[in-house]
Protein backbone atom coordinates (compact mmCIF):
# COMPACT_ATOMS: atom_id res chain seq x y z
CA UNK A 1 0.00 0.00 0.00
CA UNK A 2 1.48 3.59 -0.58
CA UNK A 3 2.93 5.26 1.97
CA UNK A 4 2.14 9.03 2.93
CA UNK A 5 5.62 9.90 1.98
CA UNK A 6 4.71 8.27 -1.59
CA UNK A 7 1.29 9.76 -1.83
CA UNK A 8 2.77 13.61 -1.24
CA UNK A 9 5.15 12.80 -4.18
CA UNK A 10 2.74 12.10 -6.58
CA UNK A 11 -0.14 14.61 -5.19
CA UNK A 12 1.06 17.38 -7.93
CA UNK A 13 0.99 14.92 -10.37
CA UNK A 14 -0.93 15.71 -13.44
CA UNK A 15 -3.54 12.93 -14.10
CA UNK A 16 -2.40 10.01 -15.87
CA UNK A 17 -3.65 6.29 -16.27
CA UNK A 18 -2.61 5.52 -13.14
CA UNK A 19 -3.95 8.04 -10.75
CA UNK A 20 -7.46 10.24 -10.39
CA UNK A 21 -7.69 12.93 -8.27
CA UNK A 22 -11.35 14.32 -7.51
CA UNK A 23 -12.95 16.69 -4.32
CA UNK A 24 -16.02 14.45 -4.68
CA UNK A 25 -17.41 12.37 -1.85
CA UNK A 26 -20.47 10.69 -3.55
CA UNK A 27 -19.81 10.48 -7.35
CA UNK A 28 -20.18 6.56 -7.48
CA UNK A 29 -19.83 6.22 -11.24
CA UNK A 30 -16.57 8.00 -11.10
CA UNK A 31 -15.25 5.83 -8.51
CA UNK A 32 -16.30 2.74 -9.73
CA UNK A 33 -15.26 3.76 -13.49
CA UNK A 34 -11.59 4.42 -12.04
CA UNK A 35 -11.19 1.34 -10.13
CA UNK A 36 -12.37 -0.35 -13.24
CA UNK A 37 -10.07 0.98 -15.51
CA UNK A 38 -7.26 0.62 -13.31
CA UNK A 39 -8.44 -3.27 -12.97
CA UNK A 40 -7.80 -3.27 -17.06
CA UNK A 41 -4.39 -1.28 -17.12
CA UNK A 42 -5.05 -0.55 -20.59
CA UNK A 43 -1.55 0.93 -20.77
CA UNK A 44 -0.21 -2.14 -19.52
CA UNK A 45 2.37 -0.52 -16.52
CA UNK A 46 1.28 -3.68 -14.59
CA UNK A 47 1.41 -1.48 -11.17
CA UNK A 48 -1.39 -0.36 -9.37
CA UNK A 49 -3.60 2.29 -10.06
CA UNK A 50 -4.54 5.18 -7.51
CA UNK A 51 -7.97 7.26 -6.92
CA UNK A 52 -7.22 9.83 -5.08
CA UNK A 53 -10.41 11.58 -2.86
CA UNK A 54 -9.93 15.20 -1.58
CA UNK A 55 -7.13 16.68 -4.20
CA UNK A 56 -7.57 19.31 -6.36
CA UNK A 57 -6.30 18.57 -10.13
CA UNK A 58 -3.30 20.53 -9.26
CA UNK A 59 -2.77 18.27 -6.02
CA UNK A 60 -3.80 21.51 -3.11
CA UNK A 61 -6.23 19.41 -0.59
CA UNK A 62 -9.73 21.02 -0.04
CA UNK A 63 -10.65 20.36 3.21
CA UNK A 64 -12.23 17.11 3.11
CA UNK A 65 -12.94 14.93 5.95
CA UNK A 66 -13.15 11.36 5.50
CA UNK A 67 -15.29 9.47 7.45
CA UNK A 68 -16.26 5.83 8.35
CA UNK A 69 -19.33 6.08 5.89
CA UNK A 70 -16.59 7.19 2.69
CA UNK A 71 -14.23 4.56 3.45
CA UNK A 72 -17.14 2.04 3.40
CA UNK A 73 -18.87 3.40 0.70
CA UNK A 74 -14.78 2.47 -1.05
CA UNK A 75 -14.63 -0.70 0.26
CA UNK A 76 -18.05 -1.53 -0.80
CA UNK A 77 -16.80 -2.03 -4.91
CA UNK A 78 -14.84 -4.33 -3.83
CA UNK A 79 -17.73 -7.09 -2.59
CA UNK A 80 -20.84 -5.45 -4.25
CA UNK A 81 -21.15 -7.01 -7.50
CA UNK A 82 -20.52 -3.46 -9.78
CA UNK A 83 -17.35 -4.44 -10.81
CA UNK A 84 -16.77 -8.20 -12.25
CA UNK A 85 -14.65 -9.85 -11.46
CA UNK A 86 -13.96 -8.11 -8.21
CA UNK A 87 -10.95 -5.49 -8.06
CA UNK A 88 -8.13 -6.47 -5.92
CA UNK A 89 -7.75 -3.05 -3.94
CA UNK A 90 -6.95 -1.41 -1.13
CA UNK A 91 -8.53 1.42 0.91
CA UNK A 92 -6.58 4.13 3.21
CA UNK A 93 -7.07 7.69 4.83
CA UNK A 94 -4.06 9.88 5.48
CA UNK A 95 -4.44 13.21 7.38
CA UNK A 96 -2.75 16.53 6.52
CA UNK A 97 -2.82 20.06 7.98
CA UNK A 98 -5.16 20.97 4.90
CA UNK A 99 -7.66 18.01 5.28
CA UNK A 100 -8.17 14.08 4.64
CA UNK A 101 -7.19 12.22 1.88
CA UNK A 102 -9.17 8.79 1.12
CA UNK A 103 -6.83 6.69 -1.51
CA UNK A 104 -8.22 3.90 -3.06
CA UNK A 105 -5.21 1.52 -4.32
CA UNK A 106 -6.22 -0.72 -7.11
CA UNK A 107 -4.09 -3.59 -8.16
CA UNK A 108 -4.35 -4.95 -12.01
CA UNK A 109 -6.49 -7.03 -12.76
CA UNK A 110 -5.01 -11.12 -14.35
CA UNK A 111 -8.26 -11.82 -15.67
CA UNK A 112 -9.66 -8.96 -18.03
CA UNK A 113 -11.58 -7.51 -19.06
CA UNK A 114 -12.87 -6.11 -16.22
CA UNK A 115 -16.59 -4.26 -16.25
CA UNK A 116 -18.14 -1.63 -14.36
CA UNK A 117 -21.69 -2.12 -14.67
CA UNK A 118 -21.16 -4.02 -18.07
CA UNK A 119 -19.08 -1.31 -19.55
CA UNK A 120 -15.17 -1.95 -20.23
CA UNK A 121 -13.77 1.32 -18.82
CA UNK A 122 -10.15 1.97 -19.34
CA UNK A 123 -7.58 5.13 -19.92
CA UNK A 124 -4.93 5.65 -21.25
CA UNK A 125 -3.26 8.87 -20.33
CA UNK A 126 -5.83 11.61 -19.84
CA UNK A 127 -8.03 10.03 -22.31
CA UNK A 128 -11.66 8.21 -20.16
CA UNK A 129 -14.07 6.18 -21.66
CA UNK A 130 -15.01 2.63 -22.39
CA UNK A 131 -13.44 0.50 -24.39
CA UNK A 132 -14.02 0.01 -28.11
CA UNK A 133 -13.90 -3.39 -30.07
CA UNK A 134 -10.12 -3.79 -30.58
CA UNK A 135 -9.34 -2.87 -27.16
CA UNK A 136 -11.43 -5.46 -25.78
CA UNK A 137 -9.65 -7.65 -27.76
CA UNK A 138 -6.18 -6.92 -26.88
CA UNK A 139 -7.43 -6.85 -23.00
CA UNK A 140 -8.55 -10.34 -23.97
CA UNK A 141 -5.52 -11.51 -25.11
CA UNK A 142 -3.56 -9.81 -22.57
CA UNK A 143 -5.54 -12.11 -20.53
CA UNK A 144 -4.09 -15.53 -21.78
CA UNK A 145 -0.61 -14.04 -21.04
CA UNK A 146 -1.08 -14.95 -17.32
CA UNK A 147 -1.32 -18.11 -15.07
CA UNK A 148 -5.04 -18.83 -15.57
CA UNK A 149 -7.98 -20.30 -13.16
CA UNK A 150 -9.27 -23.65 -14.60
CA UNK A 151 -12.67 -22.41 -16.07
CA UNK A 152 -10.41 -19.75 -18.31
CA UNK A 153 -8.78 -22.52 -19.87
CA UNK A 154 -9.32 -23.79 -23.17
CA UNK A 155 -11.25 -26.94 -23.10
CA UNK A 156 -9.31 -28.81 -25.94
CA UNK A 157 -11.29 -31.08 -28.41
CA UNK A 158 -14.40 -28.48 -28.59
CA UNK A 159 -16.09 -26.48 -30.63
CA UNK A 160 -17.84 -23.53 -30.49
CA UNK A 161 -20.95 -26.13 -32.07
CA UNK A 162 -21.14 -27.08 -28.70
CA UNK A 163 -21.99 -24.04 -26.93
CA UNK A 164 -25.73 -23.48 -27.13
CA UNK A 165 -25.78 -19.76 -28.62
CA UNK A 166 -29.18 -19.00 -27.95
CA UNK A 167 -28.85 -19.88 -24.29
CA UNK A 168 -25.88 -16.91 -24.42
CA UNK A 169 -27.68 -14.47 -26.21
CA UNK A 170 -30.49 -14.81 -24.77
CA UNK A 171 -30.44 -15.68 -20.99
CA UNK A 172 -26.96 -14.54 -20.36
CA UNK A 173 -25.90 -11.29 -22.40
CA UNK A 174 -28.18 -8.41 -21.39
CA UNK A 175 -27.42 -9.67 -17.82
CA UNK A 176 -23.32 -8.80 -18.21
CA UNK A 177 -23.48 -6.23 -21.06
CA UNK A 178 -25.53 -2.96 -20.23
CA UNK A 179 -28.17 -1.95 -23.09
CA UNK A 180 -26.19 0.81 -25.37
CA UNK A 181 -23.13 -1.97 -25.80
CA UNK A 182 -25.64 -4.75 -26.63
CA UNK A 183 -27.27 -2.30 -29.02
CA UNK A 184 -23.94 -1.21 -30.93
CA UNK A 185 -22.24 -4.92 -30.72
CA UNK A 186 -21.30 -5.84 -34.33
CA UNK A 187 -18.49 -8.27 -33.42
CA UNK A 188 -19.39 -11.91 -34.42
CA UNK A 189 -19.69 -14.48 -31.75
CA UNK A 190 -16.73 -16.20 -31.09
CA UNK A 191 -15.50 -12.50 -30.04
CA UNK A 192 -18.09 -11.52 -27.99
CA UNK A 193 -17.70 -14.86 -26.01
CA UNK A 194 -14.11 -14.35 -25.70
CA UNK A 195 -14.52 -10.95 -24.25
CA UNK A 196 -16.59 -12.29 -21.43
CA UNK A 197 -13.84 -15.22 -21.31
CA UNK A 198 -16.03 -18.13 -22.43
CA UNK A 199 -13.89 -19.02 -25.83
CA UNK A 200 -10.32 -18.79 -26.04
CA UNK A 201 -9.63 -16.87 -29.46
CA UNK A 202 -5.88 -18.61 -29.82
CA UNK A 203 -6.92 -22.12 -29.53
CA UNK A 204 -9.98 -21.91 -31.19
CA UNK A 205 -12.19 -23.33 -28.82
CA UNK A 206 -14.69 -22.59 -25.92
CA UNK A 207 -13.08 -22.42 -22.32
CA UNK A 208 -14.31 -24.27 -19.41
CA UNK A 209 -16.54 -21.72 -18.30
CA UNK A 210 -18.13 -21.42 -21.81
CA UNK A 211 -19.31 -25.32 -21.82
CA UNK A 212 -19.92 -25.31 -17.92
CA UNK A 213 -22.37 -22.51 -18.60
CA UNK A 214 -23.89 -22.95 -21.78
CA UNK A 215 -22.56 -26.28 -23.17
CA UNK A 216 -24.67 -28.37 -24.80
CA UNK A 217 -23.59 -31.45 -23.18
CA UNK A 218 -20.75 -30.63 -20.78
CA UNK A 219 -19.93 -33.65 -19.26
CA UNK A 220 -18.74 -34.55 -21.92
CA UNK A 221 -15.71 -32.58 -21.12
CA UNK A 222 -16.03 -32.72 -17.95
CA UNK A 223 -17.61 -35.62 -16.48
CA UNK A 224 -17.87 -34.69 -13.17
CA UNK A 225 -20.11 -31.70 -13.93
CA UNK A 226 -23.72 -32.84 -12.17
CA UNK A 227 -24.95 -32.39 -8.67
CA UNK A 228 -26.39 -36.11 -6.89
CA UNK A 229 -29.30 -35.27 -5.15
CA UNK A 230 -31.21 -37.90 -3.20
CA UNK A 231 -33.42 -38.13 -0.16
CA UNK A 232 -33.03 -40.70 2.14
CA UNK A 233 -35.92 -41.71 4.67
CA UNK A 234 -33.30 -42.02 7.95
CA UNK A 235 -30.08 -40.48 9.10
CA UNK A 236 -27.55 -42.38 7.18
CA UNK A 237 -26.65 -43.36 3.57
CA UNK A 238 -27.91 -46.81 4.10
CA UNK A 239 -30.58 -46.23 4.72
CA UNK A 240 -33.75 -46.61 2.07
CA UNK A 241 -34.38 -43.25 -0.40
CA UNK A 242 -37.36 -42.73 -2.09
CA UNK A 243 -36.11 -39.94 -4.45
CA UNK A 244 -33.20 -39.26 -6.33
CA UNK A 245 -32.41 -36.83 -9.41
CA UNK A 246 -29.32 -35.58 -10.97
CA UNK A 247 -29.35 -32.21 -12.46
CA UNK A 248 -27.24 -31.78 -15.58
CA UNK A 249 -26.91 -29.47 -18.11
CA UNK A 250 -25.60 -25.87 -18.60
CA UNK A 251 -25.78 -24.42 -15.34
CA UNK A 252 -27.40 -20.91 -16.85
CA UNK A 253 -30.22 -23.16 -16.72
CA UNK A 254 -29.47 -25.76 -14.23
CA UNK A 255 -29.34 -23.28 -11.42
CA UNK A 256 -32.73 -21.91 -12.19
CA UNK A 257 -34.01 -25.42 -12.00
CA UNK A 258 -32.22 -25.83 -8.88
CA UNK A 259 -33.52 -23.14 -7.34
CA UNK A 260 -36.96 -24.13 -7.91
CA UNK A 261 -36.12 -27.80 -6.92
CA UNK A 262 -35.12 -25.78 -3.82
CA UNK A 263 -38.48 -23.49 -3.09
CA UNK A 264 -40.72 -26.43 -4.21
CA UNK A 265 -38.96 -29.45 -2.63
CA UNK A 266 -36.42 -28.94 0.57
CA UNK A 267 -38.18 -26.06 1.95
CA UNK A 268 -41.52 -27.95 3.85
CA UNK A 269 -43.73 -26.04 6.30
CA UNK A 270 -43.80 -28.23 9.19
CA UNK A 271 -46.09 -27.89 12.48
CA UNK A 272 -43.84 -28.78 15.26
CA UNK A 273 -46.71 -29.38 17.89
CA UNK A 274 -50.20 -29.69 17.39
CA UNK A 275 -51.96 -26.24 16.98
CA UNK A 276 -49.07 -24.15 16.81
CA UNK A 277 -48.76 -22.61 13.75
CA UNK A 278 -46.23 -24.08 10.62
CA UNK A 279 -42.30 -23.44 10.42
CA UNK A 280 -40.33 -23.54 7.91
CA UNK A 281 -37.70 -26.49 8.48
CA UNK A 282 -35.08 -25.35 5.99
CA UNK A 283 -34.91 -21.36 4.62
CA UNK A 284 -34.49 -21.59 1.13
CA UNK A 285 -32.12 -18.67 1.22
CA UNK A 286 -29.31 -20.60 3.45
CA UNK A 287 -30.22 -23.91 1.14
CA UNK A 288 -29.28 -22.58 -2.00
CA UNK A 289 -26.54 -20.00 -0.93
CA UNK A 290 -24.82 -23.31 0.27
CA UNK A 291 -25.66 -25.08 -2.55
CA UNK A 292 -24.43 -22.16 -5.08
CA UNK A 293 -20.84 -22.04 -3.21
CA UNK A 294 -20.64 -25.37 -3.88
CA UNK A 295 -20.99 -25.11 -7.40
CA UNK A 296 -18.86 -21.90 -7.41
CA UNK A 297 -15.85 -23.35 -5.88
CA UNK A 298 -15.73 -27.44 -6.81
CA UNK A 299 -12.88 -28.71 -8.51
CA UNK A 300 -14.20 -29.31 -12.01
CA UNK A 301 -11.29 -31.24 -12.73
CA UNK A 302 -13.02 -33.51 -10.42
CA UNK A 303 -14.93 -36.84 -11.96
CA UNK A 304 -17.03 -36.46 -8.64
CA UNK A 305 -20.41 -34.41 -8.92
CA UNK A 306 -21.27 -32.57 -6.04
CA UNK A 307 -23.55 -34.47 -3.39
CA UNK A 308 -26.69 -33.05 -2.71
CA UNK A 309 -28.04 -35.77 0.27
CA UNK A 310 -31.35 -35.06 2.57
CA UNK A 311 -31.79 -37.18 5.68
CA UNK A 312 -34.49 -37.35 7.90
CA UNK A 313 -33.23 -34.73 10.01
CA UNK A 314 -30.42 -32.97 7.72
CA UNK A 315 -29.31 -31.67 4.84
CA UNK A 316 -25.52 -32.27 3.68
CA UNK A 317 -23.60 -30.90 0.60
CA UNK A 318 -20.10 -31.74 -0.43
CA UNK A 319 -18.26 -31.03 -3.66
CA UNK A 320 -14.70 -32.04 -5.13
CA UNK A 321 -12.11 -29.84 -4.06
CA UNK A 322 -11.38 -28.43 -0.66
CA UNK A 323 -10.31 -24.51 0.67
CA UNK A 324 -8.61 -23.11 -2.68
CA UNK A 325 -6.12 -20.42 -2.22
CA UNK A 326 -6.09 -17.80 0.75
CA UNK A 327 -8.86 -19.08 2.42
CA UNK A 328 -7.95 -21.23 5.18
CA UNK A 329 -9.94 -23.37 8.23
CA UNK A 330 -8.57 -20.68 10.51
CA UNK A 331 -10.09 -17.50 8.34
CA UNK A 332 -13.19 -19.57 6.81
CA UNK A 333 -15.76 -17.99 6.40
CA UNK A 334 -14.13 -14.68 6.96
CA UNK A 335 -11.24 -15.03 3.79
CA UNK A 336 -12.38 -16.41 0.27
CA UNK A 337 -10.76 -17.29 -2.53
CA UNK A 338 -12.10 -17.95 -5.99
CA UNK A 339 -10.45 -21.46 -7.95
CA UNK A 340 -13.52 -20.39 -10.66
CA UNK A 341 -13.80 -16.60 -10.66
CA UNK A 342 -15.52 -16.49 -14.10
CA UNK A 343 -18.20 -19.04 -12.49
CA UNK A 344 -18.64 -16.75 -10.01
CA UNK A 345 -18.79 -13.71 -12.48
CA UNK A 346 -21.90 -15.59 -14.24
CA UNK A 347 -24.03 -16.35 -10.87
CA UNK A 348 -23.63 -12.71 -9.80
CA UNK A 349 -24.50 -11.24 -13.24
CA UNK A 350 -27.57 -14.06 -13.40
CA UNK A 351 -28.48 -12.96 -9.96
CA UNK A 352 -28.32 -16.21 -7.83
CA UNK A 353 -25.58 -14.55 -5.96
CA UNK A 354 -25.82 -10.90 -4.36
CA UNK A 355 -22.61 -10.07 -4.30
CA UNK A 356 -18.89 -11.43 -3.86
CA UNK A 357 -17.43 -13.53 -0.40
CA UNK A 358 -20.50 -12.95 1.65
CA UNK A 359 -22.69 -16.07 0.91
CA UNK A 360 -21.71 -18.39 3.82
CA UNK A 361 -22.26 -15.48 6.10
CA UNK A 362 -25.72 -14.95 4.49
CA UNK A 363 -26.36 -18.37 4.81
CA UNK A 364 -25.58 -18.51 8.26
CA UNK A 365 -27.79 -15.56 8.84
CA UNK A 366 -30.75 -17.16 7.03
CA UNK A 367 -30.72 -20.23 9.22
CA UNK A 368 -30.35 -17.73 12.72
CA UNK A 369 -33.04 -15.92 11.32
CA UNK A 370 -35.31 -18.90 11.11
CA UNK A 371 -34.33 -20.58 14.60
CA UNK A 372 -31.89 -23.42 13.07
CA UNK A 373 -29.13 -24.63 14.48
CA UNK A 374 -25.64 -23.06 12.67
CA UNK A 375 -24.26 -25.26 10.05
CA UNK A 376 -21.05 -27.22 10.28
CA UNK A 377 -18.44 -26.83 7.95
CA UNK A 378 -16.26 -29.79 6.96
CA UNK A 379 -12.78 -28.26 6.37
CA UNK A 380 -10.23 -30.55 7.09
CA UNK A 381 -10.25 -32.65 4.23
CA UNK A 382 -7.73 -31.50 1.36
CA UNK A 383 -9.53 -32.67 -1.52
CA UNK A 384 -13.20 -31.77 -0.34
CA UNK A 385 -15.62 -29.34 1.07
CA UNK A 386 -18.67 -30.05 3.42
CA UNK A 387 -21.43 -28.35 5.35
CA UNK A 388 -24.27 -30.39 7.29
CA UNK A 389 -27.47 -28.26 7.27
CA UNK A 390 -29.82 -28.91 10.61
CA UNK A 391 -33.70 -29.50 9.97
CA UNK A 392 -34.81 -26.77 12.36
CA UNK A 393 -36.36 -28.71 15.59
Amino acid sequence: MISQEELTKILPALEADRIEKTISKNDADKFGEAICSFCNDMANHQGPGYLIIGANDDGSLNGTTVDEQLMQTLLSYRTDGRIVPPPAMVVSKFTYPTGDVAVVEVQPSKVPPVRYKGKVCIRIGPRKGTANEAEERILSEKRSTFARSFDTQPTYGSAIDDISIDIFKINYLPTAIDNETLIANGREIKEQLSSLKFFDLRADVPTNAGILLFGKNPRFYLSGAYIQYVRFTGEDEVSDFDYEYRFEGDLTTQMKVIDDFIKSQIVKRVQMKLGEEYETAYPASAVQELLYNAIIHRDYQSNAPIKFYEFSNRIEITNPGGLYGDARPENFPNKNDYRNPTLAEAAKNLGFINSFNVGVKRAIAALRKNGSPDPIFILDQPTSFGVIIYKKL
